[in-house]
Parts: C-alpha cells; structure tokens; sequence
C-alpha cells in the first residue's frame, strides 16, 4: 500500500513538472512578445507620461514574479520527485545507484555553476583594480578600461554612483552565486547528511545521532552568517587590519569546532559549506538588495545612496577573499596528509590563511601596488604546513611480519568497501576503483595503504570497520619489510 502511494504521487508530480515546463516556455515567449511591442512603443512615441511608465513597470515586475514563481515551483518538484524516487528505491540495489548518479550530477552542476561565480568575482575585483581613473575620465566615472579578447576590442566604463538613466537591458551577476550555493547544498545532502552514519559522523570524535549531527551543521551556518554581518555593521569594519584579525580568529574558531563535532573530512567540507554561505548570503542579502536600490531610485530621477555601492563593494571583496580557501576546501578530499592530520583544525585555518595572502598579494599587484613580504610569507605560511604534516619517523619493527598476517586484517577491515560488490549499502562499486581481493592488489597500492591506514589513519572511512593501532603497525612493518607475498 505504502509503495503504491509513493508510486502515484512519483507520477503526479512528473506529470505537474511537465506541466509546469510548458508554461514556463509560453511565458517566456509572451515575455518576449511584450518586450518587442514595448521597445516598437518606445520608438514611436518619445515621450513616456511617469504613469505609464509606473504601470509599464509595475506590470514587468508582476510578470517577472510569476515567472520567478514557476522556475521555483519547477525546482521543489525536481527536489520532490528526487525524493520519492528514493523512497522507492530505498534499501534496494538501486539506492546506492541513484546517491552515485545525484552525486555525478549535481558536483558537475555545483562546479560549473562555481567556475561562473568565482570567475566573475575574480574579473570584478581585477578590473576594479585596474580601471584606469585620471586619464580623460567624465566626471561622473570612477573610471575606464580598454580591453582586448576574443579577437575584439572592449572599452569599459564604471560610474561613480549610476548613469542618468539606467538601461533597459541590464545585466545582473546573481545567479551564478544563488545556484552555486543550492547545488552546493544538496550536493553536501547527498554526500553527507543522506549518508551521515558513514560520511558524517565519526563515533571516536563525536558519538550524535543522524538528525542531530544534520542539525548542527546546517544551524552552524546560520550562527555564522550572523556572527559575520553583526561584525559587518559594527565600527571595526572600517578598522581594516583588525576586521581581517577578529574574522579570522572566528573562522579558525568554526574550524575548531567542525573538528569537534564531524569527521575530519566533513569537517573540511562544513567549514567550505560555511564560508560558501556567508559568500552567498552577502549577494543575496547585501550586494543584490544594494544594487536594486540604486537603480529604483535612479529610474525615479532620485541620487541613489552612494553608501550601498560602497557597502556591496566592501562585501564583493570580502567574498573574493574567500574564494581561495573555498577552492582549496573543494579538493582537500583528495589529500588526507591535510584532513588526516592529528591537528587537522589547525592545517585548515593555517592553508586558509596562506590562501587568502596569495589573494591579498594579487590584488595587490592588479592595483600595482608593489609588496616585498605579502608573497614571501603567504608562500612560507603554506610551505609551513607542508611540512607540519610531513610523517614523523617510524621505528620500523625487528620482528618479522609475514604476509599471512597482515591478509586477514586487511579482509576483515577494508573489502567492507574495497571489493567489486562492497557490503558496505551506500556504494555501488569500490571507491576509485580500488580493491583488495587479491594479494597482488593489495602489495600494488602499498604505498597507498601506507599513507591512509598508517600514516593518516584516514581508511578505513571513519573506521566503520574498528582497525587497531596494532594492526596498523604490523601493516606498516610489513610494507617497511619490502610487502612480500611469499
């Protein structure tokens, strides 16, 4: 009865979609539409009364809503119908199947839609830096830029407050942040909170229930973004040098806490997930509510307040600094000697900041300010890190250990995901494609397994599987004993 039900609803809300498809295109086209006959309008007629203009307006905001509406409704339904088909799914082969495919998508989506956020905030900031401000600039420009690309010429021009009068066609950068930050999400629900029993949380760092672990993740960014935007609107913000100290005791101090509280690796990713929110909710809150306030009291003849400008710019580069860091974040998962390390906490706050001095030295360069120590010690912050998390020396052991013993802890503690049909449910096939099955496979990845069961003690993930230091040891003492089969 239960599955029928799921099964019903499944297809209502695939027919709904459909449905909802096919009104978004026809209201696209008669957006279109309107937006022809307008701009025919306007070349006949050059003088607009300000109450057809307002109810012009009022009706492009109407139609502009309803269409907002729709694209809204059309992702609750996809988000919906993902979910029901796991629930049909759910504790079959497929379930594994399905989390592998929603992960493949969704990391494509989140890292397309971040190369088009993180670029465009890279290309801002250089160009705010490089805008070219004394020679034969109109006083009402903060500046200009000639720019070659593509085989064509650009010329650039940036207003000090906003033109006389705002163009109809007007480009607004939100889109690649708000979908960076949704795709980033699910992608966190995914990998994370829909498996939080394995990936999430670690029994010998913190021993929560599912829900509860999910809960504090998620409420950590809220706290976050209010601990930053109360810092924002304090005096120190215009204290520059200790803004950038007390925000950064903060983040080392969220960092700390994820270590406390999630796997090491999620705990990376919480901290990343953190940072990516204040990014997104300075667009949404800051930047985008800035921007449409100037150009509104621009269109009603109005001088806009200069200080939103100025506020957006703040956090506009407030987010370019956090690129880096984010960025790295994204592919830590890839490095254990970083998530792996006994001070894990410490690793990522210190990366992080090397990281945001390279961006300090860059910016500084596109502004063609001249440092002789940013670069220097940003570069041996991070070359300090490498070697914190440099191996200590092991005391190789003087008794022999055989391969005999070392075969039945390896079975026992790693095939659960490193088989070609894992036991473990949430994979579908061995991670990376490594496996154990066989001697010869295992003395090929010997290196591997030295740096993530020995010296990391990052695998097993989480130790789902209990290994013991002493297993560990003897698996180190063998593979320093030359890993012999015979």
């Amino acid at each position: 009865m239960f599955h029928t039900l799921l099964y019903c609803l499944f297809g209502l809300l695939v027919v709904v979609l459909l449905m909802l498809t096919g009104l978004s295109y026809r209201l696209r086209k008669f957006l279109l539409k309107k937006e022809s006959e307008s701009e025919s309008e306007s070349s006949t007629i050059n003088i607009e009364s300000a109450a057809e203009r307002c109810k012009r307006e009022a009706r492009e905001e109407r139609l502009s809503w309803i269409q907002g509406t729709v694209y809204a409704a059309i992702l609750v339904i996809v988000v919906s119908i993902i979910f029901f088909f796991w629930m049909i799914v759910k504790d079959t082969p497929y379930e594994a199947h399905l989390m592998e495919w929603l992960n493949i998508v969704v990391r494509l989506m989140h890292i397309t839609f971040g190369i088009a956020w993180i670029g465009a905030s890279f290309y801002f900031v250089w160009l705010e830096n490089a805008l070219n401000r004394t020679e034969n600039v109109r006083d009402e420009l903060a500046g200009n830029l000639w720019a070659v690309h593509g085989g064509g010429f650009y010329y650039l021009e940036k207003y000090k407050v906003a033109p006389k009068e705002i163009p109809k066609h007007l480009h607004w950068f939100k889109y690649e942040a708000y979908f960076t930050w949704l795709s980033g999400f699910t992608l966190l629900c995914i990998v994370y909170y829909f498996n939080a029993k394995s990936f999430l949380i670690d029994k010998h760092v913190l021993d929560v229930a599912p829900l509860t672990a999910v809960g504090i993740g998620i409420a950590s960014f809220i706290v976050a973004w209010i601990i930053y935007d109360l810092l924002c609107k304090s005096p120190l913000i215009n204290k520059g040098i200790w803004f950038a100290i007390i925000g950064y005791i903060i983040l080392g101090a969220f960092a700390f806490f994820y270590s406390k509280v999630f796997s090491s690796r999620a705990a990376y990713i919480h901290f990343g997930a953190m940072i990516g929110t204040l990014m997104a909710a300075n667009v949404f809150f800051v930047i985008i509510p800035a921007q449409k306030a100037m150009v509104n009291a621009a269109k009603k003849g109005v001088p806009p307040d200069a200080t939103l400008g100025k506020k957006a710019l703040q956090r506009s580069i407030h987010n370019n600094y956090f690129t880096l860091p984010v960025l790295f974040v994204m592919i830590s998962n890839h490095f254990p000697s970083t998530f792996g390390n006994k001070h894990a906490w410490l690793v990522l706050a210190v990366i992080s900041l090397g990281l945001a001095g390279l961006k300090h030295w860059l910016n500084l360069r596109e502004q063609g300010r001249l440092s002789t120590w940013v670069m220097p010690v940003s570069a041996l912050i991070l070359l300090g890190v490498a070697y914190m998390t440099a191996p200590q020396p092991h005391v190789a052991s003087k008794e022999k250990v055989t391969f005999a013993e070392v075969y039945p802890i390896i079975q026992q503690r790693c095939t659960f995901c490193h088989s070609t049909h894992p036991a473990n449910k949430d994979l579908s096939a061995p991670p990376n494609g490594v496996v154990y099955e066989t001697p010869e496979d295992i003395v090929k990845l010997k290196d591997k397994i030295m740096q993530r069961v020995v010296v990391t003690k990052t695998m097993p993930q989480n130790n789902q599987t209990n290994m013991t230091d002493e297993e560990r040891e003897l698996i180190c003492a063998w593979i320093e004993q030359g890993a012999s089969i015979k």
